[in-house]
């Protein structure tokens, strides 16, 4: 048991032996078997939002609740383990997230009908269509505001001290952005389903 959890990537393939074992003992006890049909497909496409959206927002959370506020309180010596292993790690994880997340919620809308009027806010989806607006906005600001940014912030990109500080803090400034619009996305995303607006 413990080389799978020895490497990531063993970890995940478990989880995904230990979810299709789940299934298929309770379709033998229930007599209830996985139809792979439209409502299916739409389900799974639901899933797989759902589990890009915890990524992107675990790690946009992570950087606004852990990362920065630790950020000053960690000597300068350690900083380069953060500025050079940590953040460029996280942050691969954070954009792909963010596109995974879009893409997955665009397909599953296209596939449940909806894709017209949810972008239009027209009704019964005004909800949904919100919080895609919103999460938009957000993978927007990932890809062509923070990723940007925080290259030269981490050096990744060649700028000098002012250029830098400056990257910086428009990076961190446009998470904080993200932080504050995800919290009424989310609450949109919910509140479509479970009629809460």
């Amino acid at each position: 048991m413990g080389a799978i959890f020895q490497s990531l990537g063993r970890t995940v393939v478990a989880g995904i032996v230990l979810l299709v074992a789940i299934v298929v003992i309770v379709g033998a006890v229930t007599g209830t078997w996985v139809t792979l049909d439209h409502a299916w497909g739409a389900f799974f496409m639901r899933w797989l939002h759902v589990l890009s959206g915890v990524m992107w927002i675990g790690l946009l959370w992570y950087f606004n609740f852990v990362q920065i506020p630790s950020m000053p309180k960690i000597p300068d010596e350690q900083k380069p383990a953060v500025g050079k292993v940590i953040a460029p790690a996280a942050l691969f994880w954070f954009r792909w997230a963010a596109l995974s997340t879009v893409v997955t919620g665009l397909l599953l809308a296209t596939m449940q009908g909806y894709i017209v009027q949810a972008l239009s806010l027209a009704r019964p989806v005004t909800a949904i269509g919100i919080g895609m607006w919103l999460g938009l906005i957000m993978a927007y600001n990932v890809w062509f505001i923070i990723w940007p940014n925080q290259k030269k912030a981490l050096g990744i990109v060649q700028v000098d001290a002012n250029a830098k500080a400056k990257a910086a803090r428009i990076a961190m400034l446009t998470s904080r952005f993200n932080t504050m619009f995800s919290i009424p996305m989310l609450f949109c995303m919910v509140a479509q389903q479970n009629g809460g607006l």
